[in-house]
């Protein structure tokens, strides 16, 4: 199946959203479906009739304390993303619905921002800000300002925007789940949009204008030119893939959720796999570190480090966390790592040179 594009006029948007996600755990580390509660509102796939991506396994009982400092942020917390600018992390809050600035070297709340619906994952569109907030239920993707923490503009985008990643030449890439479609936001407006991409949730870009796509319903992951838009191939992403990073030397990260591995690939000439690692575990949330050539991947109950040695990974480090420790941030300027636990509403603030 090729790909097509659409182009559309430029103008401003304003839209409400909304995100009900749903994790059911049927028995321990069974994976579920991730995405809104309704259906598609345009053509494409559907909640109902799409396969479900995976999920991170069901919150484990344990009584070995996480490690590093624990601060209570409350609200189902789950999209994180830290700003090595302001030295804020930003984490995206369901109930109620909203973010929460969070002061990274002292774990205090420095601003409660409120939103109309709940976000879902979280990205920068540059070092600095603004934070991108794909808002699932309402087919919009939300700036919202660092360190003020205003919601600058709300842009109509594709059906159920799941995840977004900005470019060095100012263009954001938005993955529509159920759009089967990813939308190019330019100037405060959807001037393109990729479209035949099945149920794309990860969306990462390079600072060589690369962009990879997971598709989940295909589970593979597709590599564009952020300026022509033109697909430089596509390749096999395991079992199950969820999330996706990119790294230095244009290599891109995925997590393969239902097929316990992280697997790596080569960008350029196409996309090639070139490592699979085994992570038992579910892997779910992933973060990078350039500055310092490390990998974060969040499992059921550990936070897994490792090291980016050329296309192989080489783990260093396990450690355990607060309960389902759904996704990962790294502020690469101090290398402090933030994980959000959604089960207890928790925010754990590691630093891997005093653990």
């Amino acid at each position: 199946m090729r790909n097509s594009i659409r182009s559309f006029p430029k103008g401003q948007y304003v839209a409400t959203y909304k995100l009900l996600p749903s994790l059911i755990a049927i028995v321990m580390t069974v994976l579920v479906g991730c995405g809104p509660e309704q259906g598609a509102s345009e053509q494409g796939s559907s909640e109902e009739d799409a396969p479900p991506a995976a999920e991170s396994g069901e919150a484990t009982q344990t009584e070995e304390e996480p490690a590093g400092e624990v601060v209570e942020i409350g609200g189902a917390p789950e999209g994180i993303v830290a700003d090595p600018e302001t030295g804020l992390v930003v984490v995206g809050l369901r109930d109620p619905d909203g973010l929460v600035l969070v002061d990274g070297s002292s774990g205090d709340v420095i601003r409660d921002v409120e939103l109309p619906e709940s976000p879902r994952h979280l990205s920068l569109a540059a070092p600095g800000g603004p934070v991108l907030v794909p808002a699932e239920d309402s087919d919009a993707l939300v700036q919202v300002s660092l360190p003020e923490g205003e919601v600058l503009d709300e842009i109509p985008v594709g059906t159920s925007p799941h995840d977004a990643a900005g470019t060095p030449n100012g263009r954001i890439f938005v993955g529509n789940e159920y759009g089967d479609s990813v939308s190019v936001v330019e100037d405060g407006s959807e001037t393109d949009r990729i479209e035949n991409l099945l149920q794309p949730g990860g969306v990462a870009t390079t600072n060589d204008r690369l962009v990879g796509v997971v598709s989940v319903e295909e589970s593979t992951l597709e590599v564009f030119d952020t300026g022509a838009l033109d697909s430089l191939g596509r390749v096999g992403a395991g079992e199950g893939p969820t999330h996706i990073v990119a790294g230095p030397e244009n290599r891109f990260y995925v997590t393969d959720t239902s097929g316990d591995a992280i697997l790596v690939y080569e960008a350029l000439p196409e996309p090639e796999q070139v490592d699979n690692v085994s992570l038992p575990g579910s892997p779910y949330g992933i973060a990078i570190d350039p500055e310092r050539g490390f990998l974060w991947v969040t499992t059921e109950d550990r936070l897994v480090q490792y090291a980016l040695e050329g296309g192989m990974l080489r783990e260093i480090a396990r450690y355990p966390t607060v309960r389902e420790p759904y996704t990962v941030a790294v502020d690469t300027a101090s290398g402090r790592v933030f994980v959000a636990g959604r089960a207890e509403g928790e925010l754990q603030i590691l630093d891997p040179n005093e653990a």
